[in-house]
């Protein structure tokens, strides 16, 4: 390594003047995913290897196997300003901060992993995030025989689903600002720990109260899952092959009742717990032995704390380490900052109502699925699990249609480029395609679902058409909230998951009273009709959207690249 002068820190002075340009945890984190900001070394970490400065001494021995650039830190540890403004005469303690050499390419970074073994990554922790959503679902196929034996209603044993999904509303507010702070590996062991205890009093309860307590807590615990499980696909895999791990994320809930529909009709509702646990204990034995932490901050710390170690040197540093934070008021901020955005922005409101009623209907048609199957068409547990089928194909195919919106999102870019645009810049509202088609394909599925109950085929067609509006809805949604708002995209998301949780809680509580008392026809077209109310909202975003987000105080007024 050449040989160079390195350079003091700056004064008190200098740095409250830092302090004051730095973005807190989450405004960096979404500036790195969506590109913004200073060009940096992909971790938030200017190089300033090119202007020549020095690191402390280290063992040449170890050079090989521990390398880094020597940068300097913002206040906040992420954000950096390399300006000129330090002072030669300063002689404060000089840091040195730790980043990825080569970015991807560092040994230590998890990019460089095989792509095998990221794969193995991704597909233990999205079978573990579909272990998750099965629980939330399957518990709807006991109800036949688990409400005799409590002696309980429809209305309360229906609880049990409601409030798991709130626990997965609820999780992600605590657990997510967690896996900032000690990563994700710890995040994942310990809340898919607590997500196998809680299944065991559900396996084996003597009462309602016991089963709805222990639901709440195994919900709570398991939402770890589809929170952070997101964020371990951006740490291994870079910006543009996302889209193919993600996919294996969208397995919906509907799973559940396909496996769930067997178990109950062939052996006894405790057996469904059973099985989860069985699966809970194997995702988890697979957690622990193959999946390592990959979050880069935290490895970044380890990284400086082995240069510590080997040199002697105090002042090697991770941008971590410079956090002033405190654990508290990142949760109480996580908490906060979704509501202010439900609240002052009319974009992000809509289109995470429009998401939420899907995630409810969807959630209610675990209840209404038997009634039009079982008591219309004579189908048994196992057979109306089967119905779920079609919307699951739907899903799939929505899935596989996404090149063709990708395709027309490339097509809006080159046509602003065309009309003077700066090459690959981009605007938010191109991602709204695939939720425009989607909120008008919806309604007309839900309506062929309510009207066209004989033969029985005919509404698993319909079922099937509405996965692949789901699909395009939110897959619209997700990327247009995080490229509206790149500064605050995890209160965004969580803003869009507690709205989706909430919806999905509630309906399910009013759904069989609904299709009692109006029928399947006019309950459906209800539904329908709530769908279609929201439709008008995307296309009103994109052709108004630009104006809209340059009155808004959250969302960018700049084109994306």
């Amino acid at each position: 390594m050449p040989s160079t002068t390195s350079r003091p820190s700056t004064s008190s002075s200098t740095n409250a003047a830092r302090d004051s340009r730095s973005l807190d945890l989450e405004k960096v984190s979404s500036l790195q995913l969506g590109g913004g900001g200073p060009k940096t070394d992909g971790e938030g970490i200017i190089d300033l290897e090119k202007q020549n400065q020095d690191p402390p001494t280290r063992p040449a021995t170890l050079l090989s196997q521990t390398r880094s650039h020597r940068s300097v830190a913002g206040g906040d540890g992420y954000t950096v300003f390399p300006g000129d403004d330090a002072s030669d005469g300063d002689t404060a303690p000089r840091d040195y901060v730790v980043a990825w050499e080569g970015g991807d390419g560092d040994p230590l970074n998890p990019r460089s992993m095989s792509k095998l073994r990221r794969w193995v990554i991704v597909i233990i922790v999205s079978s573990s995030s579909l272990c998750v959503t099965c629980a939330s679902s399957q518990y709807t196929t006991t109800y036949s025989q688990m409400i005799p034996e409590f002696h309980t209603s429809r209305e309360i044993a229906t609880l049990g689903l409601s409030l798991f999904v709130a626990g997965l509303g609820l999780g992600p507010m605590v657990l997510s600002p967690l896996s900032e702070f000690y990563g994700r590996r710890p995040i994942y062991i310990y809340s898919f720990l607590f997500f196998l205890i809680w299944l065991i009093p559900c396996a084996v309860a003597p009462n309602i109260a016991t089963m709805l307590v222990a639901r709440f807590l195994s919900g709570f615990s398991g939402s770890a899952f589809l929170s952070v499980a997101g964020g371990t696909v951006g740490d291994i895999f870079a910006k543009q092959d996302l889209s193919a791990p993600l996919i294996l994320f969208l397995c919906s809930p509907e799973v559940g009742p396909l496996i769930g529909g067997f178990i109950t009709q062939y052996t006894t509702w405790r057996w469904s717990f059973y099985v989860l646990l069985i699966w809970a204990g194997v995702q988890l034995g697979a957690i622990f032995f193959l999946v390592p932490e990959t979050y880069h901050p935290v490895l970044l710390r380890v990284k400086a704390q082995r240069l510590r170690k080997e040199t002697g040197n105090a002042a090697w540093k991770a941008p971590i380490e410079n956090l002033s934070r405190s654990i508290p008021k990142t949760i109480l901020w996580s908490c906060i900052r979704p509501f202010q955005l439900l609240f002052f922005e009319p974009m992000c409101l809509n289109l995470c109502i429009l998401s939420a009623i899907l995630l409810g209907i969807l959630y209610l048609f675990f209840g209404a699925f038997p009634l039009v199957f079982q008591k219309n068409h004579g189908f048994s547990v196992a057979q109306t699990g089967l119905t779920f089928l079609g919307m699951f194909v739907g899903m799939v195919l929505g899935i596989l249609s996404d090149p063709l919106w990708r395709r027309n999102y490339a097509r809006l870019v080159r046509q602003r480029e065309a009309q003077g645009g700066e090459p690959g810049g981009s605007e938010p509202e191109y991602r709204l395609p695939p939720t425009i088609f989607g909120a008008f394909v919806v309604p007309i599925a839900l309506f062929g679902f309510g009207w066209t109950t004989y033969p029985w085929v005919i509404p698993i067609i319909f079922s099937t058409i509405f996965g692949i509006g789901v699909i395009w809805v939110y897959s619209g949604v997700f990327t247009f909230l995080v490229d509206c708002y790149p500064v605050y995209a995890a209160s965004a998301l969580a803003a869009n998951s507690f709205a989706r949780s909430s919806f999905a809680a509630a309906f399910p509580l009013f759904g069989v009273q609904m299709y009692n008392n109006l029928g399947y026809q006019w309950a459906t077209s209800v539904l329908a009709f709530l769908a279609l109310a929201m439709a008008p909202f995307p296309i009103l975003f994109y052709r108004y959207g630009k104006r809209l987000r340059g009155n808004s105080r959250f969302a960018s007024s700049t084109t994306t690249g």
